[in-house]
């Protein structure tokens, strides 16, 4: 069933946002950076600012620990988007509504506009997928905006996992959770369509090692 009624999407967020904090309070997190500094606590602190990826089926672990105003997340403009929008926003996040499908270009010219407003993050294979497959927008938006992109591995130990196409993690409560996130990497401002396409490349090979790293360290811990 497709909720569409205003004030249940608002009913949506809230429960959403709610429950959110109740869980996250409950996990015990674990992160390793490749470079101190593209720690999203520390870069505020320095004034620095990134472009943060990690992949549409652990959007809960930065939900909960990044939800700062100052990252700027950008949410589909998709039906199951406007729910979205409304438990991110009441978690603390800027949002900004598009995709690489739809309303790329809108979305893509307000993000470069918050550029000095603090970072920005995407989930590179949304909305629709395929599951962990970066597409171009990002190396395009890194291009255009002059921030790189930090690519995060997430994980939780043995999570719920809902049949989507993204295989959706709903963690355990009193679990572990961990992220590996790789050196930021830049893309160059004059980037051709091929110069894009290896970037593009590049962001999915560390992002996809980041999480297997992630994957493999959270049931160590």
């Amino acid at each position: 069933m497709k909720i569409r009624h205003p004030l249940l999407i608002q009913a949506v967020g809230h429960a959403g946002s709610f429950l959110i904090r109740r869980l996250g309070r409950t996990l015990d997190f674990h992160f390793r950076y490749d470079d101190p500094v593209v720690d999203p606590e520390v870069a505020r602190r320095l004034g620095q600012r990134y472009i943060y990826a990690f992949f549409h089926e652990v959007m809960l672990f930065p939900a909960y620990y990044w939800n700062w105003p100052e990252m700027h997340i950008l949410i589909s403009d998709h039906r199951d988007g406007e729910m979205i929008t409304q438990v991110v926003k009441r978690l603390g996040f800027g949002v900004v509504r598009g995709s690489t499908t739809r309303g790329g270009t809108r979305a893509l010219r307000e993000m470069s506009v918050r550029i000095d407003h603090g970072n920005l993050c995407v989930t590179p294979d949304g909305p629709r997928g395929p599951r962990r497959h970066v597409h171009q927008g990002i190396a395009y938006l890194a291009s255009r905006t002059g921030l790189p992109v930090v690519g995060a591995g997430m994980a939780f130990q043995n999570p719920w996992r809902a049949k989507s196409w993204d295989r959706f993690c709903v963690p355990r409560p009193f679990s572990k959770a961990a992220c590996v996130t790789p050196a930021p990497l830049f893309v160059p401002p004059d980037a051709d369509r091929e110069t894009l396409e290896e970037c593009r490349i590049e962001i999915e090979r560390r992002m996809q090692a980041a999480t297997v790293e992630a994957e493999e360290w959270v049931e160590k811990l």
